[in-house]
């Protein structure tokens, strides 16, 4: 009598890679490789946007190109880092030098990526702060290289902020506690998930509003821009209004202490020491006296400082304030 001979069925097979897949997603050094590669291709995009948004350019279309002799960058000179290592920071057509910020914001991107993960697990929590790591880099890139918060990352940001906060709240409990005093009552979960992001809009905004009127009536000249002022709402919709507070706080803190130094270094170096020796011929001053007035006038982007500090709150100062709560009919 024959054996029977073994049959693969093909569901069987499918079954079988899905099941394997499934345990790969369960190896943490897989997993983490993963996210890290998600992030650096979505740095790319980030690059994308950084440049050509405060020049009001489409980021869809044209494909990414040199700026200087228009030749297409070919889809493998295009690999994110390592495309700028094999290419040594150089256009292959004109040998234009390419800026080392795309490989750095690359870099930077899938690390605040496997931050996400490793902080928050693959939750839905995850993805939302994700998604706000993305718009933190792009606003603190731009602050720094042009000294510009676009409209066009503010208002959509603040916008899907408030939308997520409806599902995922900003776990800020101000919302929660002004309900018992005032209302006596807990609203359902949603609602006070939107009113945490309306409350920390509104005072992230208006408290910068403040300062920077202030600051006006006081030194007789503008110290930040309306787009900081937007950018908190932005954030406070995330972060909810202790967030935003801290933000604001280690971003000020944050800009004062490099903001110092800076000047410092500029002044130990000799920064405009030409100027200021033409000015001090022309019995303007001593020359050390006018380059400190010169260096003391360098302005650093409040808005980089303040994305650095709103990164600062999303890994190290979450209020899980909604975990402690009862569950709202």
């Amino acid at each position: 009598m024959r054996k029977p001979q073994s049959v693969n069925h093909a569901t069987r097979q499918t079954a079988a890679l899905v099941e394997s897949l499934a345990v790969l997603c369960h190896i943490p050094n897989v997993v983490i490789f993963f996210f890290f590669l998600f992030g650096i291709v979505i740095g790319s995009f980030l690059n994308v946007c950084i440049s050509r948004i405060p020049e009001g350019l489409s980021i869809v279309a044209p494909g990414s190109r040199c700026p200087r002799c228009l030749t297409p960058i070919k889809a493998y000179d295009n690999v994110p880092i390592l495309g700028w290592l094999w290419l040594r920071g150089k256009c292959r057509s004109c040998a234009l030098p390419i800026s080392p910020m795309y490989p750095i914001i690359e870099l930077l991107t899938g690390l605040l990526f496997v931050a996400c993960y490793l902080s928050f697990d693959i939750t839905q929590v995850t993805f939302k702060w994700i998604f706000f790591c993305c718009l933190m880099v792009i606003l603190a890139v731009t602050d720094l290289r042009v000294r510009m918060l676009p409209d066009a990352i503010n208002w959509p940001g603040f916008g899907v902020g408030l939308g997520i906060s409806i599902f995922i709240p900003p776990e800020d409990g101000t919302a929660l506690l002004l309900s018992l005093r005032i209302a006596h009552q807990i609203p359902p979960r949603p609602v006070l998930g939107l009113l945490d992001a309306l409350l920390g809009a509104a005072f992230g905004s208006l408290l910068l509003l403040g300062a920077s009127a202030l600051y006006k009536a006081v030194r007789g000249r503008e110290g930040m821009g309306l787009g900081d002022v937007k950018m908190m709402a932005l954030v406070g919709a995330f972060l909810g209004l202790r967030g935003a507070f801290i933000t604001i706080l280690l971003g000020t803190l944050l800009g004062s202490v490099v903001g110092l130094a800076l000047i410092a270094g500029l002044y130990l170096v000799r920064y405009k020491r030409e100027v200021a020796e033409r000015a001090a011929r022309r019995g303007l001053g001593k020359p050390g006296a006018l380059r400190w007035a010169i260096v003391s006038k360098y302005q650093l982007p409040l808005g980089t400082f303040l994305a650095v500090g709103a990164l600062l709150v999303v890994f190290f100062a979450q209020y899980p304030a909604f975990q402690l709560m009862p569950r709202a009919r």
